[in-house]
C-alpha cells in the first residue's frame, strides 16, 4: 500500500454522536479484562460525559480521543493521571472490533499521542499497564520503544483467578 491509497484516519474529539458507541464499547465484559471498569455505566452517564468531557488537561487531568478511520469510529485512546509538575500521562488504546485489530490503527493513535505529548505538551514520558497476558498489546507497544520498567505479580483480579500486570514508560 502506498501512502497516497492509505486509509485516512484521526484522532478526533468525543462527540454526541458517539454515545451508542461508547454505551456499547463501555459495557462490554471483554473490554473490562483490561479497563479496570467493575459495572456497567448507564446511557446517560456516559451521555454527561462526553457533554462535559473537558480538553483542558491541566483542568481535567484526563482526555479521551476517539480513532475514526475513513468516517467510521474504530477504537479510542485514553489519556490518564496527567501530571504537569511530573512532565508525564497514562496512555490507554482500545480497537473494538478484533477485524480493526492488527490493520496498524493502535499503532498510528499510539505514535500521534506520543508525539503531541512530546511536541504540543512538551513532556517528559508517557507510560502504560498492560496485563501479562496481553502479548498484542505488549508487542505493540515495545515496538514503539517503550521499555517495561516493572512487574506487578497477581494485581489483576479476574473472577476467581489474578494477572499480572507489566508497566511501561518511554522516555520523550
Amino acid at each position: 500500500m502506498t501512502s497516497f491509497d492509505a486509509p485516512k484516519w484521526c484522532l478526533r474529539a468525543l462527540e454526541p454522536s458517539d454515545v451508542d458507541l461508547l454505551y456499547i464499547w463501555e459495557n462490554d465484559v471483554e473490554v473490562w479484562r483490561v479497563s479496570g471498569t467493575t459495572a456497567p455505566l448507564s446511557y446517560e452517564r456516559i451521555a454527561r460525559f462526553i457533554e462535559e468531557q473537558s480538553y483542558d488537561l491541566n483542568a481535567s487531568r484526563q482526555m479521551r480521543l476517539m480513532v475514526e478511520v475513513e468516517g467510521r469510529a474504530v477504537g479510542t485512546v485514553d489519556i490518564f493521571d496527567f501530571e504537569p509538575q511530573h512532565l508525564r500521562f497514562g496512555l490507554g488504546v482500545l480497537i473494538y472490533a478484533d477485524s480493526d485489530r492488527r490493520r496498524g490503527y493502535a499503532r498510528q493513535a499510539i505514535e500521534a499521542t506520543v508525539e503531541y505529548a512530546r511536541n504540543t505538551l512538551g513532556l517528559r514520558q508517557v507510560w502504560a499497564q498492560i496485563t501479562a497476558d496481553n502479548t498484542p498489546s505488549i508487542a505493540l507497544f515495545e515496538s514503539l520503544g517503550f521499555e517495561r520498567c516493572a512487574h506487578r505479580r497477581d494485581w489483576l483480579r479476574r473472577g476467581s483467578e489474578y494477572v499480572d500486570v507489566f508497566d511501561y514508560q518511554l522516555l520523550l
